[in-house]
């Protein structure tokens, strides 16, 4: 895991681009990530070497470099190798503001994960921002944020806030386990946790959570609404309020609540200093108060990403009418406070994972059993939203506990396991537009009906 950081950290000064990716991904995601940003160089570790092998001559990679392993690999060149051999006084590249550091892909509604391009003068408004106002860091902290490796927070924790403020960052890689992670803040003494809804409500659901001795200031929560109980349980056992935030991969933390500030429960908190950030409708004029409205931001605002790579038509669709749209809904009260209402897409956000759609459909279609498949968000109490798949089966197939269980382990093989759906409904038609789109949207309103986000 502290492999992955040097290698990123010594791409940014050697002048490169970094291209963060989970560890779950498949050959076929591994290859669309390289040949989209043009990758040419790739670390990865020896549990992932062989869906790695599989991406060979399917895309620019030529260059791989291999973490944990005491053998040799033929076609790798093992990490410490690397090091060893490497020029401690390596020639300075003069890099500015402006010159690309990162490319995140994230999921959307339709087709492919979308590259999002973040330069060198991003990190400093995240810095500015993120860790002055939602983290409150200082070089005496101990921060962990415990999302999984490749995803955006992943490092910008360690990178944009750690390393910023002078803090110091946990890193651990490991399935997520209640006792074990409570264990690891009370021996680490973390005095900054950055953790996910799905978590907290974990954490929540320990009878005895209040005998780890915890040295925390704070408490964070990212990726999706948190409801109240977790929040409530957490102060009971540790007298430390939940404070969420709001942000993108595209963004820095656009909405929290910040340090000492009244937490009110369902608010994602005020909109954080410096980013500008405006609630509008449909036209693009702002909304009042207690509308529900889209969360924008003016496409100058140093809080957000600089486009997509190489995607003159997303960059267009993003960046329209005067605004950059967000795609996520809110409303604000009278006393500013922004509540979350929903995605103005399709765009599913489940324990922490962003997960678009299509993704799942393409997945389901490519088994025989599968004529067409619709896949939405559905409420969970512990996980803020699932995936629940619609299907349409095949002549020859019927409906059975057995063939839910092959079309979920069949996800999971051509695709990351995180997006696999957890529910599915077994149909006979889809509701679609009259050009024929599927109308997600019906689906997934029947799905939240009755059900209370906050």
């Amino acid at each position: 895991l502290p492999e992955a950081h040097v290698a990123q950290l010594g791409t940014f000064v050697a002048g490169g681009v970094a291209v963060p990716c989970s560890e779950m991904l498949k050959e076929k995601e591994i290859a669309y990530r390289s040949r989209v940003s043009g990758a040419e160089v790739i670390v990865a570790d020896i549990s992932v070497a062989d869906t790695v092998d599989g991406t060979r001559g399917k895309c620019p990679l030529q260059t791989f470099i291999l973490i944990g392993s005491e053998k040799e690999r033929e076609g790798w060149i093992r990490f410490e190798d690397l090091v060893s051999r490497g020029d401690p006084n390596p020639a300075k590249v003069r890099l500015t503001a402006d010159d690309p550091m990162t490319i995140n892909f994230t999921s959307g509604t339709t087709g492919n994960p979308k590259p999002v391009v973040h330069k060198h003068r991003w990190m400093y408004c995240h810095n500015r921002v993120t860790a002055r106002y939602w983290y409150d860091a200082s070089p005496e902290d101990i921060i962990w944020a415990t999302t999984a490796p490749g995803w955006a927070k992943w490092y910008w924790s360690p990178v944009g806030v750690s390393l910023t403020t002078g803090a110091s960052q946990l890193l651990y890689n490991g399935r997520f386990d209640a006792e074990r992670y409570l264990h690891l803040i009370e021996k680490y003494r973390v005095t900054k946790l950055c953790a996910t809804p799905t978590e907290y409500r974990l954490f929540a659901q320990l009878p005895d959570m209040g005998k780890y001795k915890l040295v925390l200031k704070d408490a964070l929560s990212a990726g999706e609404p948190l409801n109240v109980e977790p929040i409530e349980a957490f102060k009971r056992a540790f007298g430390v309020t939940i404070r969420d935030g709001y942000g993108q991969t595209e963004s820095v933390c656009l909405v929290c609540n910040l340090p000492g500030m009244p937490v009110k429960p369902g608010a994602m908190g005020l909109p954080t200093p410096g980013p500008g950030v405006v609630l509008i409708d449909e036209k693009g004029n702002p909304v009042s108060r207690g509308e529900v409205g889209e969360i924008a931001l003016k496409p100058d605002s140093p809080a957000i990403f600089d486009g997509y790579w190489n995607e003159p038509e997303l960059d267009a669709e993003a960046f329209s009418g005067g605004w950059y749209r967000t795609g996520d809904l809110a409303r604000m009260d009278e006393d500013g406070y922004l509540f979350f209402e929903g995605r103005a897409d399709d765009v599913i956000l489940t324990s922490g994972y962003r997960i678009g759609p299509f993704e799942v459909e393409d997945a389901l279609v490519s088994h025989p059993a599968v004529v067409e498949a619709a896949a939405v968000a559905a409420p969970h109490r512990e996980r803020g939203e699932i995936v629940k798949a619609f299907i349409v089966l095949a002549e020859g197939y019927s409906p059975s506990d057995e063939l839910t269980k092959e079309l979920q382990e069949h996800v999971k093989r051509v695709t990351a396991p995180y997006k696999y759906p957890r529910a599915i409904e077994y149909v006979t038609s889809l509701p679609k537009t009259t050009s024929g789109k599927i109308k997600r949207a019906v689906l997934k309103r029947r799905e939240w009906e009755g059900w209370d986000r906050h």
